[in-house]
């Protein structure tokens, strides 16, 4: 009975170790292969706040910079 409780024990403890679901945090929205330094975006200002909670002044900026998500206004 010993062996079965270690076994299923063993089984529990190592799915809990592989779930990286639990710890997602702002940093887990950038997408760093979208990241373009030389991005031709225009100058207009209709500001976004990226899912990083930092503000870029439109979402080509946002995109150039490798947030893949973000609301329409400044973040607070």
């Amino acid at each position: 009975m010993k062996i079965i409780y270690t076994f299923i024990l063993t089984l529990f403890l190592t799915n809990c170790s592989t779930q990286t679901d639990c710890c997602a945090g702002p940093d887990t929205c950038i997408n760093e292969d979208l990241i373009d330094p030389n991005r031709a975006c225009t100058k207009e200002y209709r500001p976004v706040c990226g899912c990083n909670d930092i503000t870029y002044s439109n979402s080509c900026v946002a995109e150039g910079n490798g947030v893949t998500e973000w609301a329409d206004g400044a973040c607070d």
